[in-house]
């Protein structure tokens, strides 16, 4: 089947399945993710709670059930749930991990329910009508753009890496291939886990080591922040040296705000991304238009001109 075949397909799909869902007296939607337990999570759950207050408030006929859980075999047990008691008529999910909660989310769109995914794909592919998800490579490719931009030919950096996933791999083969043929040294790279305390040990090893570091491309928000921890408890925090990191958390705009000097940009990756999803799934009861396909959202680079558009000072991310 060609490329526009498939889009037909899809769009007469999304035509009969909203003809069908519009009829329906009420909306109920299911929303599962993982339990919060760092802060990019617990933004994403603040997004999540502010978005369920503004569909209802704005489509009284729609109710957005939200459940967290704390591992993979709790949310399986909360999508059943969600089926047999709430009886949804859609879901939109952030699978704790891929692989366990495939069958459970199959097992929920074959009730009928209108699936989408949020962030970490399923194993087999083709279940979700909708994926919502950030840019992994180009959260490396903006970074690496701006290391480029900020040092020269022969200047050195140290890389700390995430979780060992393909997230992780995306991003940093994304940053490497970008930063080929600049003449930038990297040093070493090493797994950071997306952990402030990872970050400050792992850069506390890195100092200790190269006594030349002109910049730090730490990937994420948490682990810049124990890398500049390490690097002020060092002394090392001045001439010129800038640390990268990256996901849009609050306190790091704020300071890319105040003209932080030593973090001076970050690059997005929305904890927003649940919230988007959720306007996605209602506007497929909503809209006079089809919605399936795949929303893939851009890793902005951040700056002191742009900051103000992405700071939420009441999240906790």
């Amino acid at each position: 089947m060609n490329t526009l075949t498939k889009i037909g397909a899809l769009a007469t799909v999304a035509t009969i399945a909203l003809t069908s869902w519009a009829s329906a007296e009420s909306i109920k939607i299911g929303v599962s993710y993982p339990t919060p337990t760092h802060a990019w999570a617990a933004g994403m759950n603040w997004h999540a709670e502010k978005a369920e207050e503004r569909l209802e408030a704005l489509y009284p006929d729609v109710d957005l059930i939200l459940v967290n859980s704390p591992d993979p075999s709790a949310q399986a047990s909360a999508l059943e749930d969600l089926v047999s008691v709430h009886q949804i008529d859609a879901l939109v999910v952030l699978p704790f991990e891929s692989e366990p909660l495939t069958d459970p989310v199959l097992n929920v769109k074959k009730s009928g329910a209108l699936i989408t995914v949020v962030d970490r794909g399923l194993s087999q592919p083709g279940i979700e009508d909708i994926y919502v998800a950030g840019n992994n490579p180009e959260l490396g490719r903006v970074s690496a753009q701006y290391m480029k931009g900020r040092l020269k030919d022969g200047d050195n950096i140290v890389i700390l890496r995430g979780i060992p996933t393909l997230i992780d791999n995306e991003r940093f083969d994304a940053f490497m291939a970008e930063i080929e043929g600049s003449g930038i040294n990297v040093l070493d790279h090493k797994h950071a886990n997306w952990n402030r305390d990872d970050g400050f040990e792992v850069m506390q090893d890195f100092l200790s080591r190269f006594p030349d570091i002109d910049a730090v491309w730490a990937q994420d928000d948490d682990i810049a922040i124990g890398v500049v921890a390490a690097l002020k408890q060092a002394g090392r925090d001045g001439n010129g040296m800038f640390v990268v990191g990256g996901a849009g958390m609050k306190e790091t705009i704020k300071g890319i705000m105040d003209g932080n000097e030593l973090v001076p940009v970050d690059v997005l990756y929305p904890p927003a991304m649940i919230a988007t999803a959720m306007d996605v799934t209602v506007a497929a009861f909503k809209s006079n238009g089809p919605v399936a396909g795949r929303y893939i959202l851009g890793a902005t680079l951040i700056t002191p001109e742009n900051a103000a558009s992405f700071y939420f000072p009441d999240s906790p991310f």
